[in-house]
């Protein structure tokens, strides 16, 4: 086996043997595998160990073990204690869940401290095939069926290649040591349940069900591959516009393919949403129309899909402009206020208002139900609802716009949009007041 893991990252990861590295080490058999292995090829390692404080003095022991084999080797080593539970109860997550989050957000701020170019794992073949069976269980789309990658970011998982049973047979030979974690042979836990129960009866009907399963997941990257493709060339007619605040998509980009479904499910998938049947129904639905993620949005605008982040129902701010300030810091950028001593040309982002009619302090806020003002130019008064539904505002851009009121909550201006009569400059004025957004 040794043969063979040097001739594998020769030819498939030779960008390691001139890269430090880190390795996830646990003390089980794979990952003290794995060092071994990569002490052998002449490669920079370093180990760092979790103790998830789950197993007593087993534990303790694991990293005893960890630190005299570092020292054996003759390599650096990082340990770090967790207080598993307590984390897993604060997060609400399940015990495994959140000894993943903290050894892996443990292993990047470690990497990114101590500058390690890659995290080495000792994921190998079977591990592939019980995660692709876990995804397979619980219902996922040809991403979840493709495998575990063998480069991701700084993560590297040189024994893909290799089964268990090769690793064991290694270990055997080289005798070497290594910690068993008992709780791994209870069925409590998916994967435990699918290692000892599944696995086998499969394998006693197909001896030869790795090979099989990688032929499987190679085809099935191929596929991936002219997926992405495909979505891809929908992707570039269907963006209409991309900022910091949205992504807006044309709605019929999505009706003219033949599955608007499944090219919504590859472009919305990594924003959080599960309900594919109601994204499908934006297509035709009526303005306004709101899919919600944990994490984002998706509204139906006439002609448009707009994307947005969502953190949730907020109470909009409510900031006030003394009279003395020239300039003060908004959500939406910096409100300069100066006296000037005549008017220049009008911009969308500049108001000049006559100041002596101003009450303050002055208030920014977002609008409310029944809000008025009397747009400039116009005769009378409009709800701002109705001008916003006027003038063709997108949902977003009617949350994302903010007033200028005076003290007594009149409206002085619908900021970047349209200025109030009432406070306009006339020939009576005799402080000409300019209001920039920048």
């Amino acid at each position: 086996m040794k043969n063979i893991f040097v001739k594998h990252i020769n030819t498939r990861l030779s960008f390691l043997t001139e890269s430090k590295l880190l390795i996830a080490f646990s003390g089980g058999i794979d990952s003290v595998v794995l060092t071994h292995l990569c002490h052998h090829a002449g490669l920079r390692i370093s180990l760092a160990h979790c103790n998830f404080n789950l197993r007593g003095a087993e534990s303790d022991t694991d990293e005893d073990f960890v630190v005299e084999l570092a020292k054996n080797l003759e390599v650096e080593v990082f340990t770090q204690r967790f207080d598993t539970e307590k984390y897993a109860q604060h997060n609400k997550r399940s015990i495994q869940m959140a000894a993943r989050e903290l050894r892996y957000n443990w292993f990047t701020e470690l990497a990114d401290q101590l500058k390690f170019d890659y995290i080495l794992t000792a994921h190998h073949a079977d591990d592939n095939l019980e995660t692709f069976l876990i995804n397979f269980t619980r219902g996922t789309g040809l991403e979840g069926l493709t495998g575990i990658p063998e480069i991701n970011g700084k993560f590297v998982r040189p024994l893909l290649p290799f089964s268990s049973d090769e690793i064991a047979s290694y270990a055997k030979a080289q005798n070497i040591n290594w910690r068993d974690d008992s709780s791994n042979a209870s069925v409590k836990y998916l994967r435990n349940k699918l290692r000892h129960q599944v696995v086998p009866i499969l394998k006693e009907i197909n001896p030869s069900l790795l090979q099989s399963f990688q032929t499987t997941l190679e085809n099935l990257n191929d596929t991936a591959d002219i997926v992405e493709e495909s979505t891809n060339a929908v992707l570039k007619r269907a963006i209409e516009t991309m900022n910091e605040h949205f992504i807006t998509f044309k709605i019929s980009e999505f009706k003219k393919v033949n599955n608007p479904k499944a090219y919504m499910f590859e472009v919305f998938k990594s924003f959080g949403f599960t309900q594919w049947n109601d994204l499908v129904d934006l297509l035709d639905a009526e303005t306004g129309k709101q899919v919600f993620s944990n994490t984002h949005r998706l509204i139906k605008n006439r002609d448009q899909l707009l994307l947005s982040p969502f953190k949730g129902a907020e109470t909009p701010n409510t900031i006030s402009v003394l009279e003395d300030e020239t300039q003060k810091e908004t959500p939406f950028g910096i409100l300069y206020f100066d006296v000037v001593n005549k008017i220049s040309k009008t911009q969308q982002n500049v108001v000049y208002v006559d100041k002596d009619t101003l009450k303050y302090p002055l208030l920014l806020r977002k609008k409310k139900e029944g809000d008025i003002f009397y747009p400039l130019g116009m005769k009378g008064k409009k709800k701002v609802s109705k001008y916003f539904k006027d003038e063709k505002l997108s949902l977003l851009d009617k949350e994302n716009t903010w007033l200028l009121c005076t003290d007594d909550d009149a409206i002085v201006w619908v900021v970047g949009r349209r200025a109030d009569e009432r406070y306009k400059v006339t020939k009576n004025t005799k402080l000409i007041l300019k209001i920039q957004l920048d």
